[in-house]
């Protein structure tokens, strides 16, 4: 079983361990709305997002006039559809689209759609797979092997003698990009092998063409693939893409619906604002900020500071061991997921940052990412020096609350 650096096992399904105070999602839900309470009495207009993500709604007057389930899809659906299409490298001659209420939503029609219990299901990315496409392999039963990297992959696939699906992810949770060359390589032996593929394209639809040079997802030769609306160049809403082969999309179209996984059609108006709008260079702006802010974190944390090339990240277990160090203490009081937790609380508390961390319910991952950052917040917010700042004298009051733990629960939600 893996573990943390502190030998905390992971919880089922997630990368990281779950500690004494936020061990459920249930908890992490009164932690959201401990955060909401903090927004409600600072004012939203006070509020930096550095979430690295975008969650507005870009609908203009004229399209609340249709803002109804039956009648946006009968103004918007064609413009949609070959927005849509253009978006992610399809062609209508044998491609088709689905809108989902989230990309999660999208993963999980995939596997009830094409999946079975006691099916192969295989993920393969550059580290490992988000939590979602685990849970929708588990929830129809599906016999799962997480993977990374080619090499993994194939010894997998050649030890199975049928595999149903590959669950293929070009941008890793820990964002981490897979080459071209990897993955079409996985796409053939996948479909040699007689499996589908679906591409859990979250943000890699985006950042692979804007920035490497990518193809676009249906471009790859996947069966299927989904994607993210507020995710790296898009405006939102906090939707599921898909796009695929058109008779997969009609069967697992017609089980969103069923399900309850659809988008709300009033909705589909913004989904063609959104696409009308992006432009791969924005992707490009959002990384060069991040970036910005990386060189100003870097000499305070040196090799502490994870980065890749779209990201800058500070790993759950060193959160924790720097704050222990700051704060003098030997034993950790709290879970690494915990000190992250803890850390964009005091963020968000005192400097008004509202972080990626608040966004998942539970969240990806552990560690705590500045990604994609705009440059017109970070400018509002007084530069890269002051957002650097802010998480060096957060991390040093966190390491002061680690000698009064009872503390922290009442940091992250708000107990007496």
């Amino acid at each position: 079983m893996a573990t943390d650096r502190f030998g905390n096992p992971f919880a089922h399904a997630l990368s990281y361990a779950r500690g004494k105070i936020l061990t459920t999602t249930e908890d992490d839900f009164c932690k959201v709305q401990h955060a909401w309470s903090l927004i409600r009495k600072r004012g939203v207009e006070s509020i930096f997002v550095f979430t690295g993500l975008e969650h507005s709604l870009p609908m203009e007057p004229e399209d609340l006039r249709y803002a109804d389930d039956e009648l946006a899809p009968a103004v918007s659906w064609d413009r949609l559809k070959a927005l849509a299409l253009d978006h992610l490298g399809g062609s209508p001659d044998r491609h088709d689209i689905m809108v989902f209420n989230r990309l999660t939503g999208a993963t999980l029609a995939t596997h009830l759609t094409l999946a079975r219990p006691g099916d192969v299901v295989i993920g393969v990315s550059a580290s490992h797979s988000h939590p979602s496409v685990i849970r929708a392999a588990a929830h129809v039963g599906a016999k799962f092997t997480d993977t990374a990297g080619l090499d993994e992959f194939t010894k997998v696939l050649e030890r199975e003698d049928k595999v149903a699906l590959v669950d293929l992810t070009r941008l890793a949770v820990t964002y981490e990009l897979l080459p071209v060359e990897t993955i079409r390589t996985i796409v053939k032996r996948a479909h040699d092998k007689g499996a589908l593929v679906y591409i859990d394209d979250a943000g890699g639809a985006r950042v692979g063409p804007a920035s490497f040079g990518h193809p676009k997802m249906l471009e790859l030769d996947v069966d299927i693939g989904a994607t993210g609306l507020d995710k790296y160049g898009t405006l939102g809403p906090r939707l599921g893409l898909m796009g695929g082969d058109r008779a997969l999309v009609a069967r697992i179209r017609a089980k969103a619906f069923e399900c309850g996984l659809e988008c709300r059609q009033m909705l589909y108006p913004a989904v063609v604002r959104t696409l009308e709008k992006y432009s791969p260079k924005r992707v490009q702006e959002l990384i060069d900020t991040t970036k910005r802010v990386a060189a100003v974190l870097r000499p305070i944390f040196g090799r502490r500071l994870c980065e890749t090339p779209t990201t800058a990240q500070l790993l759950a277990d060193d959160i924790l061991e720097i704050a222990m160090e700051r704060g003098g203490v030997k034993q950790p009081p709290i879970v690494p997921f915990e000190a992250t937790a803890a850390l964009c609380m005091l963020l968000l508390e005192d400097y008004n940052m509202l972080t990626v961390h608040f966004v998942g319910l539970p969240p990806g991952g552990g560690d705590i990412l500045f990604k994609f950052i705009p440059p017109e917040t970070l400018d509002r917010f007084g530069g890269p020096q002051k957002f650097a700042d802010a998480v060096d004298a957060s991390l040093t009051k966190l390491g002061g609350l680690l000698r009064e733990p009872a503390k922290i629960r009442a940091l992250l939600l708000g107990e007496a």
